[in-house]
């Protein structure tokens, strides 16, 4: 059990800190592929989908129909599935858009921008703070698939991690022209993701009382509505926006794939 535990910690403290690789790629780098990043926005986004649909969905569904019985059971992994949309929808909604990370748009160049510096900071830590408000389930989802099933956990780690590479973008780059100070820039960038393990941690000190299969079978419905509404709201919305529409596509089915088969290949 604590080995389960260590395991699932980790993968969900490398999908946080996968923020820190995109406030590298905004103070070391002039210039960045937005083909690529669209890319890899839909292909997170095909395994997330697939992934919830597919497999976290079905043993929601398989939890709570041994419970409480096929039609009963049905009926509360959807109640659960759109539970967990409307909690992530809530969320996002509490978020101004104009201080929303995933509201920031690609023809924003913080070059050009006609601000000071006052309002490029708080920008900044807007979208920190809006970032570490949307990382906490995204925490708490890595956690519990790590816990289950290795498997599952380590691909829905990956496709967070990726996603999280440009939120890491969206909070360095405003920071770093405000006070010119590429460290700061960096730690407030790298702290926002931090929230993904917090969010671990104070789910499983809360949740481990309760652990039970029909626990577990609600829970795994909430986190499989997070994640398709991150994916539909957040990460193709945001590929079209860096690239091209087919290129997101074609992000999106060869995640699909590439997930399919991992879970043929272990099932």
């Amino acid at each position: 059990m604590e080995s389960n535990v260590l395991f699932a910690f980790g993968l969900t403290l490398f999908a946080g800190l996968a923020t820190g690789i995109g406030s590298f790629i905004g103070l070391l780098s002039k210039k960045f592929n937005p083909k690529f990043l669209a890319g890899s926005l839909g292909f997170s986004a095909g395994v997330m989908i697939y992934v919830s649909l597919v497999e976290i969905f079905f043993e929601a569904k398989k939890a709570l129909m041994l419970e409480y019985g096929d039609k009963l059971g049905y009926a509360y992994t959807t109640i659960a599935f759109f539970a967990g949309i409307a909690f992530i929808a809530i969320i996002d909604r509490m978020i101004p858009s104009m201080d929303n990370p995933h509201e920031i748009k690609k023809t924003k160049n913080y070059d050009s921008l006609a601000v000071n510096n006052k309002k490029l900071m708080r920008m900044g830590l807007f979208s920190a703070f809006a970032i570490a408000v949307h990382n906490f389930p995204e925490g708490l989802a890595t956690f519990m698939a790590g816990m289950t099933n290795p498997t599952l956990g380590i691909s829905i780690a990956v496709a967070i991690a990726i996603h999280n590479i440009p939120e890491g973008l969206a909070v360095s780059v405003p920071i770093y022209y405000a006070t010119g100070s590429k460290k700061k820039a960096f730690v407030l960038s790298f702290l926002s993701g931090l929230s993904e393990p917090v969010g671990a941690i104070i789910g499983y000190f809360f949740l481990r009382w309760f652990f039970t299969e029909s626990v577990l079978g609600f829970i795994f419905a909430a986190v499989a509505g997070i994640m398709v509404f991150i994916s539909l709201d957040e990460l193709l919305p945001t590929a079209e926006e860096y690239g091209e529409h087919h290129v997101a596509i074609y992000g999106l089915i060869a995640g699909m794939a590439v997930m399919a088969l991992s879970l043929v290949l272990m099932a």
